[in-house]
């Protein structure tokens, strides 16, 4: 009876991938994708292409105001910036060449950035001060070994904090995405194809050019992926890695917490909330919801709840300690009343004003406009067809995780979508959806691991997104024009997706074929 099944259950190992010495070819590519050292060496990478990309000035007031705080804080010990270098650009460094700004910014140099706030008597960054303050810790020891403090020298501190900030998230999201794309069961030829396409293939990397809590909640939320798809369980039946090698756990089972896995989960989360407050609030509410829905046991709640409550703690009190107030101080339109200020009520993040047809239209364009979220992220609409059919499969048994963010990244941009009216402000596409890439990667990665017919599209799309991905690199992240040749390039891709999809339904993939015999084991 065995013996008669095997020729069965070896002729359908493409569905899982399973490293061993059986596999002749591609075995080097094998062994290195099961090294420990793999995801450390492809995150390395990542590193190198973030400090050839990243800037020694700041770009914006988006990142001129994080700097601010950080240099305010490192040079006066205090997180009001009435006198930083990035308000005004003194004399000084504009003789010696040392600018904070770039030298084709006149604007910036002579009136600095404008997003601030006036509290108390006082100008104040606009940006949640507890990553001001970590960022702050991170550049102190620079000091003590030598690099000159931020205000004698702005251009070395804004490319180190670019550098320490969003060149170092990119390279944990590329090293976590590895570990998940290992997870999930992705062989090693095309889970370096996917990982490429979204190191390589997206705004990702034009989003390392500069500092921007977007870039750093992206690490976070990719750490949050490796941590949710191990501690994910479900009635069905989930994945777990064990000894190198993917397997199914059995139908009913749970993974068991993880008291440490839940701490991480919990600080990831916390910091998450501080990076943004916009989308933070609703990812620690969320990961809260799996947690107590997927883990069921008063401990695991507890550890996520004490590793996650003082990072919400620290974010509220010293918004208070500043403003005397709970929401968040950019909530508040009279704190934007100062000379020159570019902000009104009209503009301002955080109130209602759409009327139904320009909500629904506003809210459409967040994905699909000139800004568009997926047609700048060209690769992610392969999961807008075949998403679906992955989540619905009941062979999938570990989606809570992903499941999870996915809900996190409607509601964020529902949210965002209600609230404001600016697509994010000056940039190549809507900065608030950045994080979104981990989620949607992860979904990609059980498209192609269990629809090989649709792999051809990948690969289509992924040419497109790095001619688009290569554009917004040139160009950066700042910018108030749409990106060059973005239709042209969006519309040839699409064509040519469509040709291979019609091609793909007119010849029947190997998994087709198969599907039969699956289902008959699985019976």
């Amino acid at each position: 009876s065995n013996r008669r099944e095997r020729p069965r259950l070896a002729c359908l190992s493409h569905f899982r991938y399973t490293p061993g010495p059986c596999l002749a070819k591609g075995a080097l590519m094998g062994r290195f994708a099961d090294h420990p050292m793999a995801a450390w060496c492809l995150g390395a990478i990542a590193f190198l292409i973030a400090a050839l990309g990243a800037k020694p000035y700041a770009g914006s007031w988006n990142d001129g105001s994080r700097l601010a705080a950080v240099e305010s804080l490192l040079d006066r010990g205090t997180l009001a910036i009435d006198d930083s270098v990035f308000c005004k650009t003194p004399q000084h460094l504009i003789d010696s060449g040392h600018l904070p700004y770039s030298v084709d910014r006149a604007d910036l140099l002579q009136y600095g950035t404008y997003d601030k706030l006036f509290v108390r008597g006082h100008f104040h960054s606009d940006k949640p001060a507890v990553v001001s303050i970590l960022m702050a810790g991170m550049y102190r020891p620079l000091m003590w070994l030598g690099v000159p403090a931020p205000g004698e020298r702005p251009d070395t501190f804004c490319y180190l904090m670019t550098l320490l900030t969003s060149g170092l998230s990119y390279a944990v999201a590329v090293g976590c995405l590895w570990i998940l794309g290992r997870q999930v069961g992705l062989e090693p030829r095309w889970r370096l194809l996917w990982l490429a396409a979204f190191a390589l293939c997206t705004y990702a990397p034009t989003y390392t050019q500069h500092v921007n809590s977007h870039a750093m909640q992206l690490g976070v939320v990719a750490a949050m992926c490796v941590l949710l798809n191990r501690e994910s369980g479900s009635g069905s039946g989930g994945t777990v890695l064990l000894a190198g090698a993917v397997s199914r756990a059995p139908a009913g089972s749970t993974v068991p917490p993880r008291i440490g896995a839940m701490i991480a989960l919990g600080t990831l989360a916390g910091l998450g909330f501080n990076l943004d407050f916009g989308s933070g609030p609703p990812l620690v509410a969320f990961t809260f919801a799996f947690v107590l829905w997927q883990k069921r046991r008063f401990r695991s709640v507890l550890a996520f709840s004490l590793a996650v409550l003082p990072w919400v703690a620290a974010g509220i009190g010293i918004n208070y300690a500043i403003g005397g107030v709970w929401k968040p101080i950019n909530m508040y339109p009279e704190h934007f009343q100062f000379p020159g200020t570019p902000f009104t009520e009209e503009n301002l993040t955080g109130f209602f004003r759409h009327e139904p047809l320009n909500q629904f239209l506003y809210a459409a364009g967040m994905l699909f406009g000139k800004q568009g979220f997926l047609n700048h992220n060209l690769p992610l609409l392969l999961c807008v067809v075949a998403g679906w059919s992955v989540l619905r499969s009941k062979a999938e048994g570990n989606r809570a995780g992903l499941l999870m963010l996915l809900g996190w990244c409607g509601a964020t941009w529902l949210m965002y979508a209600v609230l404001s009216n600016n697509m994010g402000g000056g940039c190549c596409s809507v900065r608030w959806f950045v994080p979104f890439l981990a989620p949607g990667f992860w979904l990609l990665a059980l498209i192609l691991r269990d629809r090989h017919e649709r792999r051809s599209e990948f690969l289509v799309l992924a040419v497109g997104g790095a001619v688009l991905s290569t554009l917004m690199w040139w160009k950066g992240p700042w910018t108030m024009r749409m990106v060059p040749l973005l239709w042209p390039i969006v519309g040839v891709t699409l064509i040519a997706w469509g040709l291979v999809a019609a091609s793909r339904r007119r010849t029947p993939s190997q998994s087709q074929i198969l599907e039969p015999q699956r289902r008959s084991l699985a019976a």
